[in-house]
């Protein structure tokens, strides 16, 4: 059995949708379990509904919504070729829930609406996919992952209930493999003890995708992008990047870590922990290599792997009375940042001075001045660059620094990083 995830780019289109559904043919003589994401822009749109609901105006909510509806009936007419009195139907019903909700007057918070809202762009774009493997005559089964995934009541960003989610993966899943070679679900919602609605939070369909793999035993996972691979760098800021054709899962959460906008750690973790292979594949030409991650004792020879956070901020905090920069004051310190939510992208200290490189947002960066300035001297130096190299080479120092000043600098033996402006 395998696990293939589809983002909402390789079904913004009919033509794509149909396209992938060629690939799910390709491969439906084994099982496969098929994680599709809201089409194109839906997420946005339903945003927008969201926010003119919460903020009062339930007819503006009401009208987009409806628009937004309309717009999936037209697709699934396309995709179907006219063929719509099921799947009308079907659309019909997955947006019943929200067009109650829109009727009534917000009473809980933003985060709890916004999944109820939200959460409808993957339950319409997977009936409409299922729908259309059913009519070219490859039997699927459709699943409402609410009734696999649960989670607890943090919304936007719910953590999953392992104990409950197992089970219930292997129960669901394997009944319908009994009549189908293929099911396709969502991925990025699940649900609570309460049958509310919640997502998963950034990345949450490829760690859909993750999670029911680790819960299947599956033979593998491919997360199918616009991409022919995994890069060495984003080439919207690198014009020279390398592909990279392998790598291990420790490898790709470190450039996780340090930025890079690769397979987020989370989606990593619950793959290498049963050895699960992931596959980064190009939906738009199947027949490319991509990229595979796993696990491997062989030395793999990776080119620089290159990363470069914007908007950052770099702070100094000096010791008034000439303290050390010790165990007590670190601990404080390092207390405040905590208290103020704000992660430590890179961090030095010397003798009365600790520095620390941050992302830049004022709101929380004026909370912490407030409560440093209580104890310490602080400066600050805006609009900078963290430049993080993995397998650096002097030569690409060389290059990629030229007419940059180096504020800060920490090297190991694979990784360099650099505060620079």
């Amino acid at each position: 059995m395998k696990v293939f995830k589809f983002g909402g780019a390789s079904i913004e289109s009919v033509e794509r949708a149909r396209n992938v559904a060629s690939i799910i043919v390709d491969y439906a003589e084994d099982k496969l379990l098929v994680v599709v994401s809201a089409k194109g822009k839906t997420t946005n749109a339903l945003e927008n509904v969201v926010h003119a609901f919460f903020t009062g105006d339930k007819r503006l909510a009401t009208q987009l919504f409806d628009e937004l509806k309309q717009e999936h009936k037209q697709y699934a007419h396309e995709l179907m070729n006219g063929d719509t009195m099921g799947i009308y139907q079907t659309l019909d019903d997955l947006c019943t829930e929200v067009e109650w909700l829109l009727t009534e007057a917000p009473v809980r918070s933003y985060d709890y609406y916004y999944d109820q809202i939200v959460s409808v762009g993957e339950l319409l774009s997977t009936a409409m996919i299922a729908a259309y493997l059913n009519k070219i005559d490859k039997k699927c089964h459709w699943i409402d992952i609410r009734d696999v995934m649960k989670t607890d009541d943090t919304y936007r960003d719910a953590t999953i209930d392992w104990q409950k989610t197992e089970p219930l993966a292997k129960q669901v899943f394997g009944k319908a493999f009994e009549n189908a070679n293929i099911i396709i679900t969502q991925g990025f919602i699940g649900c609570t003890d309460e049958n509310a609605t919640v997502t998963l939070g950034r990345e949450g369909s490829d760690y859909s995708a993750a999670v029911f793999a680790n819960c299947l035993d599956a033979e593998s996972t491919t997360i199918w992008k616009d991409v022919p691979s995994l890069l060495n760098a984003d080439p919207k800021i690198f014009p020279n990047t390398v592909a990279i054709e392998e790598i291990t899962f420790h490898e790709v959460i470190e450039m996780a870590y340090y930025g890079a906008q690769v397979i987020h750690p989370k989606t990593i973790k619950p793959l290498q922990n049963k050895n699960i292979p992931l596959y980064v594949k190009c939906f738009l030409d199947k027949n490319l290599k991509g990229t595979l991650i796993h696990n491997t004792n062989r030395k793999i020879a990776y080119p620089p792997i290159m990363v470069l956070k914007t908007k950052q901020t770099l702070l100094q905090v000096n010791t008034r009375d000439y303290s050390f920069i010790t165990e007590d004051n670190l601990s404080k310190i390092y207390n405040l940042f905590h208290d103020c939510k704000i992660k430590i992208n890179l961090i030095q200290n010397a003798a009365i001075s600790f520095l620390a490189c941050i992302d830049s947002n004022e709101e929380k960066i004026e909370a912490l001045l407030k409560v440093l300035k209580a104890e310490y001297e602080v400066k600050r130096n805006e609009d900078l660059y963290l430049f993080t190299v993995r397998h650096y080479t002097q030569h690409v120092l060389d290059e990629e620094l030229k007419n940059r000043t180096i504020l800060l600098e920490q090297k190991t033996r694979q990784t360099i990083q650099m505060v620079v402006q």
